[in-house]
């Protein structure tokens, strides 16, 4: 009971330093990201505190699996280093009694893991391609403020508009520079006005103006006045699409539909609580560290475990999508082969005086020259 109370109160605070850490980092990085998309003009700025709040939920599956990894090891460690471990052991602790503690410590985690994976991963993604549809279907006119240089991201031309009546009638001074092959041209107009077509098309006219067109570097310039010029600003609004990634589809329509794409989004869902938990019974007999050595060699190792052991799940995943393996034999074996390891390390660990490996195979060292059998 000392045992369990010592190292579930340890661990749930080292979790959560470990996890404002690795959250801290987590938004460091979707800030950066997303603000880049919002300058090359692929989100709207507005939408950027949304974008990142989405992004932290479905990624919290995975950050929780690192957090339970890492808490894990750290306590452990720190137990092997200051000889605690040492005391527990010599009160008749074994190493396999510190597995039920430490799983019942990482239940929730696994069982928040789960529900995240299941339901708020396809939830966030469904949300962000809602965002980021609603803001590249936007049309030009959204855009279209005095005194700015306007360059849709589906067009090839750059408009300009000195002033706009109230009403988004009329324009003056109106400025359009276009480039098409090696030619480049640009329009003016002291003034112009905005029409919609019959098929929902929204036009810029300029009136009584003047174009120049020609490649640059050259003196064919060729110099065109005009009674009207059109540019065509907005376009019909596009009719919504019902089809969405499988990233974005709850998991009970993965289920109703088994295509190779929503086969492989299914691995990855039912991966991530199977991968906390296989963390967890890793992370036990990993943490063994020799007092007069570094303490930090395990956390090198479960940076190798964790890196290796995700992206052979997204490999599988890939090859699911692609159809080289099929479903039911990519989903199991990777996480069988990490148990059946972490068994392994356990039976190492506890019979380590019995000859190490040897008695893991069920070897055991041959008796010295002149000794008793």
């Amino acid at each position: 009971m000392i045992l369990q109370q010592a190292l579930r109160r340890e661990l749930a605070y080292t979790a959560g330093a470990v996890f404002l850490v690795m959250l801290t980092f987590m938004l460091t990085s979707l800030v950066i990201r997303i603000l880049g998309l919002a300058a090359n003009g692929k989100a709207s700025p507005n939408d950027v505190l949304i974008l990142i709040g989405l992004a932290t939920i479905g990624y919290l599956s995975i950050l929780l699996s690192a957090t339970l990894f890492i808490s894990t090891l750290i306590v452990l460690t720190r137990w092997y280093k200051d000889s605690e471990m040492v005391v527990w052991f010599s009160a008749g602790i074994s190493l396999r009694d510190l597995v039920k503690p430490v799983l019942q410590f990482a239940a929730p985690f696994i069982l928040l893991a789960l529900l995240l994976g299941v339901f708020a991963w396809p939830w966030a993604n469904q949300q962000s391609a809602l965002f980021r549809d609603r803001f590249e279907q936007r049309g030009v006119l959204s855009m279209i403020a005095a005194g700015r240089f306007i360059e849709p991201s589906n067009g090839n031309y750059v408009l300009f508009i000195e002033g706009i009546d109230g009403n988004m009638e009329y324009a003056r001074n109106v400025f359009v520079a276009n480039a098409e092959a090696n030619k480049v041209g640009v329009a003016l107009a002291h003034k112009g006005k905005f029409e919609t077509m019959p098929n929902g098309d929204r036009l810029v006219v300029m009136e009584n103006g003047r174009r120049y067109a020609g490649t640059p570097g050259q003196i064919d310039y060729r110099i065109v006045e005009f009674e009207r010029y059109a540019v065509k600003v907005d376009n019909k609004p596009p009719e919504s699409q019902n089809e969405q990634p499988p990233k974005s589809r709850n998991t009970i329509d993965l289920l109703r539909n088994p295509t190779r794409e929503n086969l492989g989004e299914l691995l990855w869902r039912i991966s991530l609580p199977i991968l906390a938990f296989n963390f967890v019974m890793i992370a036990i007999p990993l943490a063994y560290v020799n007092p007069r050595l570094g303490r930090y060699t395990p956390l090198v190792f479960a940076v190798l475990i964790y890196l290796t052991y995700s992206n052979m799940i997204n490999l599988a995943q890939s090859w699911v999508r692609s159809g080289s393996v099929p479903f039911w034999l990519a989903w199991w074996p990777i996480h069988l082969v990490v148990f059946l390891a972490a068994l392994l390390m356990f039976r190492y660990r506890q019979n380590r005086s019995l000859g190490g490996w040897r008695a893991v195979f069920g070897r055991r060292p041959a008796p010295a020259k002149g000794g008793t059998a």
